[in-house]
């Protein structure tokens, strides 16, 4: 008996794999039967927040399940991104993915979660430039014309941002490395604080979103120089980007939103969740709600594209703020 037990377990545990197989691959089929969470780590009127309302109102119809949004802000977004990291990986529970939490949060702080082993990515879309900006009154009409005042008197003049180890202050520090400048990095509590800092004289340019800059450079209160991607945008329309204006060659920055779910998730969920976006894509209605909110909408990246993605950005960034000392606040 005693060695008869061994050979008894064996056919049990042979019989339970596929068992376990089988209940998964039900589930999977049968999924969504039940609501959808979509949860924001961005308060109410954040620009993730209101495209993941939108992408969650579209998911809504083409699921045939309600994808309820859940706004829980709090840390940069990270603690919203890690309700996520540690749900269950049911293909129930997605996150409105950005650029601050995902991209620059693991380089400047320690987040609870690790976005490669604990996130997968679905879809990124909806990207957006930051846009190179100076008052009207300023000497540099042109990007080159910036370049050479700063390199005139290196560490002399100011740039704004939201805060420190944020995506502007980032931005920035991206573009002076890359083109060997030095200038004063000037944190204000917020990008309200810190675009007001730009108008009013008190920095001699900063970087920020089309969506927060735009009304003011039509308006004549700003003057755009150059877009931080590596194409011309429709959201700055005849401003070239950084690489063409004069700048660093192989400078490329965007913002962009994104669907990630819990690593675990069974894969025809996270295609089917893929798909289903892609097809909301396809007609206008959707891009032109994402153009009213400062985001453009040229294609859909897939789970494998969407991590190569990350993977080069960390590899962009990291070096810079290792070298500058950057953690967040």
């Amino acid at each position: 008996m005693i060695r008869r037990r061994p050979l008894l377990a064996l056919p049990v545990a042979a019989l339970a794999a596929p068992r376990l197989a089988s209940a998964q691959t039900q589930a999977t089929g049968t999924w969504p039967n039940r609501p959808l969470r979509m949860v924001i780590p961005w308060p109410p009127g954040q620009q993730t927040d209101v495209a993941g309302r939108l992408v969650a109102q579209m998911l809504t119809e083409r699921l045939g399940q309600p994808v309820v949004p859940d706004n829980r802000p709090g840390a940069g977004g990270q603690i919203g991104t890690n309700i996520v990291a540690r749900g269950t990986p049911d293909g129930y529970t997605l996150l409105a993915g950005s650029l601050g939490p995902i991209t620059f949060g693991p380089l400047v702080t320690r987040p609870p979660y690790d976005v490669e082993r604990d996130l997968a990515p679905v879809a990124m879309y909806g990207e957006a430039p930051f846009v190179v900006l100076v008052k009207p009154e300023s000497p540099a009409r042109d990007l080159n014309g910036l370049i050479a005042m700063l390199k005139a008197r290196p560490g002399h003049h100011t740039y704004n941002s939201s805060g420190v180890a944020g995506a502007q202050h980032l931005v920035a520090a991206l573009f002076l490395a890359k083109a060997g400048l030095e200038a004063l990095h000037v944190p204000f509590q917020g990008s309200g604080a810190a675009l007001a800092a730009l108008l009013g004289g008190q920095v001699d340019f900063g970087f920020d979103t089309p969506a927060a800059a735009m009304r003011l450079v039509t308006a004549g209160q700003l003057r755009a120089l150059a877009v931080t991607t590596s194409r011309p945008s429709p959201l700055v329309p005849g401003v070239l980007p950084i690489a063409q204006a004069g700048g660093p060659a192989d400078y490329h920055v965007d913002s962009w939103s994104s669907v990630m779910v819990q690593t675990g998730t069974p894969r025809p969920i996270i295609d089917r969740l893929h798909a289903a976006i892609v097809e909301g894509f396809t007609g206008a209605d959707l891009r032109d709600r994402f153009a009213n909110i400062g985001m453009a909408v040229t294609g859909v990246s897939g789970p494998d594209e969407f991590a190569a993605r990350l993977r080069r950005d960390w590899a962009t960034f990291r070096p810079v703020i290792e070298q500058l000392g950057i953690r967040a606040e």
